[in-house]
């Protein structure tokens, strides 16, 4: 993990520019762009907060700092896993606002160029993927590629981050 996260920090804004740090759920790899990350941490302890959406576990305490944490297996409406050893904490900034997201593992950086980027599938003219934007198609298989500005979206979360913020 340490690997993964020291090439993310050394990156500038213009070598940002289609990267993306990917990480597995189940099998299948997943992405979010490499200008939102600002850390990947260990699964911390999680403080859950009453009344949220079942995919917002909570908050962690990440070296004085009140994060809300966003499991991605529920929010994408995936079976719920066990945390393990490989689980852990791909800390985002996401317009000035961090947000946490648990995922099973950290995979790599991958650079996607916007020519390998589709759309997700339509159904009836109408995108079904609430929080998927593209899909990257890499050497190695397949990455959905996760909108992270939809997941400060959501009254639930919102609410969350007023409370912290206050």
């Amino acid at each position: 993990m340490p690997d993964i996260q020291d090439a993310v920090l050394e990156l500038d804004e213009d070598t940002q520019k289609d990267k993306y740090l990917t990480f597995l759920l189940g099998n299948e790899e997943y992405g979010v762009g490499i200008n939102y990350v600002t850390e990947i941490v260990g699964i911390q302890k999680i403080v859950e907060v009453p009344e949220m959406q079942r995919h917002i576990k909570g908050v962690i305490n990440l070296r004085g700092k009140v994060i809300p944490v966003i499991d991605v297996r529920l929010m994408l409406g995936l079976e719920e896993k066990e945390y393990n050893d490989r689980t852990c904490t791909v800390v985002l900034n996401i317009r000035g606002v961090s947000v946490g997201l648990i995922v099973d593992a950290v995979a790599e950086v991958l650079q996607i160029s916007e020519e390998n980027i589709v759309p997700p599938p339509e159904i009836n003219g109408e995108r079904k993927q609430k929080y998927i934007n593209g899909i990257g198609k890499t050497e190695s298989g397949i990455k959905l590629l996760v909108d992270c500005e939809r997941l400060l979206t959501g009254n639930t979360l919102e609410s969350v981050l007023a409370n912290i913020e206050h």
